[in-house]
């Protein structure tokens, strides 16, 4: 029979040797709740923020989503699937499932191109929606809501990511229908482009209320408008050059971007990349 002496030197090496194993992650119960939390509040998954882009349609170029970094890193094209009937009206960008959603005509028809994996996500049509026009759409990320410049009217048109409607936004001293849309994601704040003897942005909140307006210092096209929220910083296609104008909350130019394109105005947005997702 071993003595108590001799079960110390043994038992203690092997303690040693348990305590020093790699020891694998559990999740707790407090670990659970935050993820059923995230799950609850911003779907299934989650993502972490990585560098800029600047994703860019072009009638000339229908098929492909240039990729443009902000960085200067390697980017690659994405396909958009399009074909030659197809009438886009509209680009967004979802930064958090690293998604490009494309509103097509009429209207209410909707594809979501997966840029990672290079494929269609989805497709699907808001029921809805009318189905005579409209434009130009934003993404709010933290629930992935779209929206949408509506057709006829001084307003927007909110829709889940699925299509579901969920109100009308009324724009505060707004006249006719809205055309470019961008969406603030760190101050939860819309702002539309509107012409004139100058081209305006109006900032609203998410109830239509006009909060301020300022003008642009370039004539721009009144088709798209993209927001760096990180940067504070707008992007519109210049009216002469077409080349997209990155814009201060002032609306002074501070650099242009030059882009392939015709005559016609190209659909872009702009966002930081989804450098590691998890879905």
């Amino acid at each position: 029979m071993l003595s108590p002496t001799r079960w110390r030197f043994i038992w203690q090496p092997a303690k040693r040797r348990l305590e020093d194993k790699p020891r694998h992650p559990t999740l707790n119960l407090g670990g659970l709740a935050l993820l059923l939390i995230a799950f609850a509040l911003g779907g299934v998954g989650c993502s972490t923020l990585g560098p800029n882009h600047l994703y860019i349609l072009s009638p000339d170029q229908l098929d492909t989503i240039s990729n443009q970094a902000a960085t200067g890193i390697e980017t690659s094209d994405v396909p958009s699937y399009l074909e030659s009937e197809d009438v886009l009206l509209g680009l967004a960008y979802d930064s958090y499932t690293d998604h490009l959603f494309l509103r097509l005509a009429p209207g209410n028809a909707f594809r979501v191109v997966d840029r990672p994996d290079r494929s269609i996500k989805r497709e699907f049509t808001a029921p809805d929606i009318t189905t005579n026009g409209g434009g130009d759409l934003t993404i709010r990320s933290r629930d992935r809501h779209l929206f949408l410049s509506h057709p006829t009217q001084p307003a927007l048109i909110e829709i889940t990511l699925y299509g579901k409607f969920i109100r009308t936004i009324t724009l505060e001293h707004f006249s006719g229908a809205p055309t470019g849309v961008a969406y603030d994601q760190k101050r939860d704040l819309l702002y539309i482009l509107r012409g004139g003897d100058l081209t305006h942005i109006v900032t609203y909140d998410l109830n239509g209320r006009r909060l301020k307006g300022a003008s642009f210092d370039h004539d721009v096209l009144l088709t798209t408008l993209a927001y760096d929220s990180d940067a504070s910083e707008f992007y519109a296609q210049l009216h002469e050059s077409r080349d997209i104008g990155v814009f201060d909350q002032q609306g002074n130019l501070l650099r242009t971007i030059k882009i392939l394109t015709s005559e016609n105005p190209a659909h872009f947005d702009v966002g930081p990349r989804s450098f590691l997702r998890l879905f």
